[in-house]
């Protein structure tokens, strides 16, 4: 397999000033092209360590991709610190010139723009219809292909795509492609996901397995470097059926499927309409729901019921149970649960409350208890969690695990 390493330049990117988006996206297209990516490096804007970060890379890489550091500033060193370190001269570009003008035509160029038209000798420009600095390619004498993008997303993702990609076809470096199935589990965790499946991990060839920790969820991604799609579902299919065979109660779908979008396809093939009751998570349930295009046929309503007085007022929560079993209860789940079910035409509901912290636990009741109640006018599911974590982190594994009780009670037929 080609093998391809990444060097983001900028002292932005160090000091955390500017997100690194452009490694992401050139590390999902090198997986799309089937390029192994097996290091990635960011620089700040110094000429010694940069050239120091090349050297490293082009000794283990067939591809080296660098971004950032074309532009017309002084602190925009990769141009000449990538031909100092190939022992080529800089260039002067005429055309490259004569397009710059073209851009500034109407207004004053900068002259410290023309930096931009000096090239090392040998380079392949990439043309940038986006921005100023045009993108570089450059060969190796050990048959290394190195790439010069911009830094801006919006010029270098569509040069890679409309240049890059071309030429790395034309120098015969793709071959295949990496594709990768993702499964997706909620309501239990990882270190329980690896001892169920340890000797598929120990014993793993061709798809390699790989897990994923979220809030409230894990992820099994089953990864193969093939000739196309169906080869790769070839390989996957026995694994696959393995894996769920061990864990089909906790599963809810694979790859672009959500945990919300898998309770909105239940409710929508069930002809069930969804109340819910929230107190804990405050709003966060019905937030995931609706990010799901289409969840108004299925959603009727999230009703956040905050202070014992609003749960009362508008769930018709019993006083006596508040009292006697406190908001953090079973029995206050229940209740929350018969008054988000009280909403015309509702036909199940889902209610949770608890304490997010990190004040409000006692002994009995530490930071992390919740309740769930998912149900129908005839049959309730209840269920308590311990959960950790900061208050953000408590209240979204509460909503995921509030939909993963929803989801378990739709697909029991309910």
């Amino acid at each position: 397999m080609v093998k391809a390493e990444i060097i983001s330049v900028g002292t932005e990117l160090l000091l955390g000033q500017i997100v690194n988006t452009n490694a992401q996206f050139l590390a999902l297209q090198m997986a799309e092209l089937g390029i192994g990516l097996y290091f990635q490096t960011v620089v700040g804007d110094n000429e010694m360590r940069l050239m120091e970060a090349v050297h490293q890379a082009l000794a283990r890489a067939d591809v080296l991709i660098i971004t950032g550091g074309l532009g017309p500033t002084e602190d925009d060193i990769t141009r000449e610190t990538v031909a100092k370190a190939f022992a080529k001269d800089l260039v002067y570009v005429p055309e490259i010139e004569a397009e710059l003008q073209r851009i500034f035509s109407g207004r004053e160029m900068p002259a410290n723009n023309l930096r931009q038209a000096y090239l090392p000798r040998g380079a392949v420009v990439l043309p940038n219809p986006h921005g100023t600095a045009p993108g570089l390619a450059l060969k190796h004498h050990l048959g290394q292909l190195i790439f010069l993008l911009p830094g801006p997303p919006r010029e270098m993702q569509p040069m890679f795509r409309n240049f890059v990609i071309p030429y790395l076809q034309e120098q015969g470096m793709l071959n295949g492609r990496v594709i990768s199935r993702t499964l997706h589990f909620v309501g239990i965790g990882e270190s329980k996901v690896a001892e169920v499946l340890s000797d598929l991990i120990s014993n793993q060839s061709v798809p390699t397995i790989a897990l994923y920790s979220k809030l409230g969820e894990v992820d099994v991604r089953l990864t193969a470097h093939t000739t196309g799609v169906a080869a790769a579902d070839s390989l996957f299919s026995s694994v696959r059926a393995a894996i769920l065979a061990r864990l089909q109660p906790y599963f809810y779908g694979e790859d672009e499927c959500t945990l919300a979008r898998a309770v909105g396809e239940a409710l929508g093939s069930r002809g069930h309409l969804l109340a819910v009751a929230e107190s804990c998570t405050g709003g966060m349930i019905g937030h995931l729901i609706t990010n799901e295009s289409g969840s108004s046929a299925y959603f009727l309503g999230s009703l956040v019921c905050y202070a014992n007085e609003v749960k009362t007022q508008l769930l018709g929560v019993q006083e006596a149970t508040l009292e006697q079993f406190g908001a953090v209860s079973e029995e206050c789940a229940r209740e929350m649960l018969r008054g988000a079910l009280r909403l015309k035409n509702a036909t199940v509901g889902l209610a949770v409350t608890g304490i997010a912290g990190p004040l409000g636990g006692t002994a009995e009741k530490p930071v992390g208890t919740v309740w769930l109640a998912a149900g129908c006018r005839s049959v309730v599911k209840t269920k308590q969690l311990s959960l950790t974590g900061d208050r953000e982190a408590i209240k979204e594994r509460a909503a995921r695990l509030a939909l993963a009780l929803l989801l378990n009670l739709l697909r029991e037929g309910k």
